[in-house]
């Protein structure tokens, strides 16, 4: 497993690989711009270079970048569906130039209007922006929490969003523990695990699992409330030891969106390798 975190990319994109080398990652997640403004960031070819040798420097196997917040690829509002499309675009554009592995993102909520409509607009605006994708550079869909009628509350829908985009092979999935729990699956229980795994393989399939987001959660299981808490402080607890053990995460990156008390991530990435020795022991 590669031990990774969503760190500052404050002073230039480049600074964030300093950041995660200070941490002993092995695995980052960064924004290639404020995460909620729509306004991109002119990187500079200075910067992007910087990023790419400091990376291989700092023994860095697997960078992410995160879209912005505000992205909403379902919204019927033309005004906001074209910015949605735009700043996605600008993140895979600055993702490709740090040579980056993938592009997390949230698909976006319908708003109400049901899922059908969400996808007739969500479909043909990821079929422009996979275009944008090669050999190395992914886009990831992140399962939602299940509120405000977002787009990815389920495997069904993440499927049914691979499906109708022809299975393109660099459409990806990146599952975030505390949205699996909060939508209802039971990440410390081995069993229940073992069958929303079974079903992401035969409805996606496990080759499309690029990236796990590894957050507790502070509200409880089921409540469709996107809350994320540092390790061991939220409901989950102890029990993310099961969910970071299960076989088919093994060698994914695991990256921390939730910093510690302190405000930092050095102690919750100790607590993520402990979490993850506890279930399956060292290594």
């Amino acid at each position: 497993m590669l031990y990774g975190a969503h760190v500052s990319a404050s002073g230039g994109i480049s600074t964030a690989i300093d950041r995660a080398e200070e941490l002993g990652c092995d695995a980052v997640q960064v924004f290639t711009q404020s995460p909620r403004m729509w306004k991109p960031t002119a990187h500079t070819e200075e910067q992007l270079t910087r990023f790419r040798e400091r990376r291989h420097e700092a023994g860095i196997e697997y960078v992410a970048c995160h879209a912005l917040y505000l992205v909403n690829l379902a919204s019927p509002d033309p005004e906001i569906h074209a910015k949605s499309v735009a700043a996605m675009r600008a993140s895979l554009e600055t993702a490709a130039a740090i040579e980056a592995e993938g592009v997390v993102f949230h698909v976006g909520s319908h708003l109400g209007r049901g899922l059908e409509p969400g996808l007739a607009l969500v479909v043909p605006a990821l079929a422009e922006l996979l275009e944008l994708t090669g050999d190395r550079l992914w886009l990831l869909l992140e399962n939602s929490a299940g509120a405000g009628g977002t787009i990815g509350r389920s495997l069904d829908e993440l499927a049914t969003i691979v499906d109708r985009l022809d299975g393109h092979p660099r459409l990806g999935i990146c599952i975030d523990s505390c949205h699996w729990w909060v939508s209802g699956i039971d990440v410390t229980d081995r069993a229940t695990l073992d069958t929303a795994v079974e079903d992401l393989d035969r409805r996606i399939g496990l080759d499309r699992l690029r990236c796990l987001h590894v957050n507790d959660a502070e509200v409880g299981l089921g409540t469709n409330r996107d809350r994320h808490a540092s390790l061991r402080a939220g409901t989950i607890g102890e029990g993310l030891a099961t969910f970071l053990a299960h076989p088919a995460f093994q060698g994914l990156p695991a990256i921390l969106e939730t910093a510690g008390p302190d405000g930092t991530y050095a102690g919750e990435l100790r607590i993520l390798r402990d979490l993850r020795a506890r279930g399956r022991g060292p290594g």
